[in-house]
């Protein structure tokens, strides 16, 4: 069986601002990354207070997932994205711009939250991935 991956924006619906609404994929592996946070290699909390620094950190915690299984922000085909400040989206898309496909973005969704795992924390983003077989 052949993978592909499909991005679609049905004539139907609006046009998203950074994220596709449906990703069809069809053979291959799927990959599960847990919710990543802002913390470093060595569990320090990075950028408090500061959402461009801590999204950059989570952002770079992805890109060390998705290459532990040999996969790259291009394989990305939906996030899960918990914010303490949904205010601050802009620069959470400002960072997110960096890493992912903008040609063909993830299926995305965003949510505040009242409070993360731990004080401190301001964003939390979980992925999934497809690889072609």
């Amino acid at each position: 069986m052949e993978s592909t991956v499909r991005f679609i924006n049905p004539s139907t619906m609006s046009t998203p601002p950074g994220y596709t609404h449906v990703v069809e994929v069809t053979g291959g592996r799927t990959i599960y990354i847990a919710g990543q946070v802002a913390l470093d290699k060595s569990g320090t909390l990075v950028g408090p207070g500061d959402m461009h620094v801590q999204t950059r950190q989570v952002f770079e915690n992805l890109k060390v997932a998705l290459a532990a299984v040999n996969a790259s922000f291009d394989n990305v085909v939906k996030l899960n994205i918990y914010t303490t400040d949904i205010k601050q989206l802009a620069a959470l898309r400002e960072v997110r711009d960096n890493y992912v496909n903008t040609k063909n973005p993830p299926a995305s969704t965003a949510v505040e939250v009242k409070a993360l795992a731990r004080d401190g924390f301001m964003i939390e983003i979980e992925a999934i991935a497809a690889i072609p077989e």
